[in-house]
């Protein structure tokens, strides 16, 4: 159990996401992002299976064959695509992604940098964000508008590094918002 250490990773991770999300000119989403991981269901498992280097939600998982603390989490949080799942209107294709708001895939985008940071630390890289998202299996996931923006803004990142990047979303952001698109 290591509460203080637990605290202090996930109020890191959030300080970093609200600081990119100000950046880029998203103000409620950067005070709002995560406030979940400190209630009760979510940060008492984050404290039990903190370890500093990875999600203690995985390590739930392993130990109790899921992780009630993720399942609190996503459905709380708009950033991430699994809040999005939902039953197909064709009934064949059973369970899929739906088309996320833009403001939330730029959130999801800022967290998986955030992340990456948190836990990578010194190791941490422009490419570890799209490097740990080609390593998953969300892809499948994922509407592919979702996905196009995502990996669009993932692969900017790798490229051009996250100035550039964070110019660039700044820019789209500032655009939909005159187009009151977002």
């Amino acid at each position: 159990m290591n509460i203080w250490g637990h605290f202090r990773t996930i109020t890191q991770h959030k300080l970093l996401v609200m600081k990119a999300c100000f950046y880029v000119g998203l103000y409620k989403q950067g005070l709002l992002h995560d406030l979940s991981k400190y209630s009760p269901s979510e940060f008492g498992v984050g404290c039990r299976y903190f370890q500093g280097t990875r999600s203690p939600n995985n390590a739930q998982r392993e130990a109790e064959g899921c992780s009630t603390a993720w399942l609190h989490h996503k459905g709380r949080n708009k950033h991430h695509y699994e809040y999005w799942m939902d039953y197909s209107t064709r009934p064949e294709d059973g369970i899929c992604g739906m088309k996320m708001p833009d403001r939330y895939i730029y959130e999801m985008f800022l967290d998986r940098i955030a992340a990456s940071k948190t836990y990578q630390k010194d190791k941490y890289t422009d490419c570890s964000p799209l490097e740990y998202y080609e390593k998953g299996n969300s892809e499948q996931f994922l509407h592919p508008y979702t996905k196009k923006v995502l990996e669009k803004l993932l692969h900017m990142l790798a490229e051009k590094g996250e100035k550039r990047t964070f110019v660039y979303l700044k820019r789209v952001i500032r655009q939909k918002k005159k187009e009151h698109r977002l």
